[in-house]
């Protein structure tokens, strides 16, 4: 069972920290990062299943909690900030037990809004521990999602009222590709939340800025089958993180 840890003085600034279920020297890390468009009806317990599967094959996991819109205090810009400052506090307390944890191999995975969450944070060079990203139907565009309707309206609670252009540039990863991590982008064609030709342009627009991503879109899987360990999806995820760790 985890443990949890304290970031911040906030009641959502908390991660649940899972220790690997076998030792064979330093574990890598994985850092989850939960989705519910940025909402606090959903927690970071979505991630459980993936945790629990990550920990008992040698990683220490760390499932991160980050205020969320609602009742929560979260939005644009604190919600990411809570991720930025989660990592700092625990790759600070890692680096003190080195035999423990491997700051060299540190993977963020995010899922849906988390996922959106996760390939911002990756943006901030020298200021994150993570070495590469899995990205699980990620949110990629949010002037694209709030023009659809998206998770029931859920961007403009997140980014305020009458978002402007710059703000829509600063927060959507597909007007931000992330170019210096390498990064998987998970996708189901048949995500009834996300639309797969989101991910399918982010992946371009990587390419195109001079990134390495690569791109699994998934036949038949849906939203959340790529947050089920017993699914195709979530091996691919799998294979890519132990081939970069």
């Amino acid at each position: 069972m985890p443990t949890t840890v304290a970031y911040g003085d906030h009641p959502s600034q908390i991660v649940h920290s899972w220790e690997p279920g076998r030792a064979d020297g330093p574990a890598p890390v994985a850092v989850l990062l939960h989705g519910g468009w940025w909402r606090d009806r959903h927690d970071a317990t979505l991630m459980d299943p993936l945790a629990r599967d990550l920990a008992a094959s040698g990683w220490a996991v760390w499932n991160v909690e980050y205020r969320r819109t609602g009742d929560d205090g979260g939005g644009w810009p604190q919600t990411l900030d809570d991720v930025g400052d989660a990592l700092g506090f625990l790759a600070d307390g890692a680096a003190r037990r080195p035999d423990r944890y491997d700051l060299g191999r540190v993977v963020s995975v995010g899922h849906s809004a988390g996922a959106h969450l996760a390939l911002l944070n990756a943006l901030s060079a020298g200021e994150t521990p993570v070495s590469s990203v899995v990205a699980l139907a990620p949110v990629t565009d949010l002037e694209r999602c709030a023009q659809a309707g998206l998770g029931e309206g859920a961007v403009i609670p997140f980014l305020g009222p009458d978002p402007v252009a710059e703000l829509y540039r600063v927060s959507s990863p597909v007007r931000r590709p992330l170019t210096g991590v390498p990064h998987l982008v998970v996708h189901g064609d048949a995500d009834q939340r996300v639309p797969v030709e989101h991910s399918r342009d982010y992946a371009e627009a990587v390419r195109e800025a001079g990134g390495t991503v690569e791109y699994h879109e998934v036949a038949g899987a849906d939203h959340f089958a790529v947050v089920d360990p017993e699914h195709p999806a979530w091996a691919g995820a799998r294979a890519y993180m132990a081939r970069r760790c």
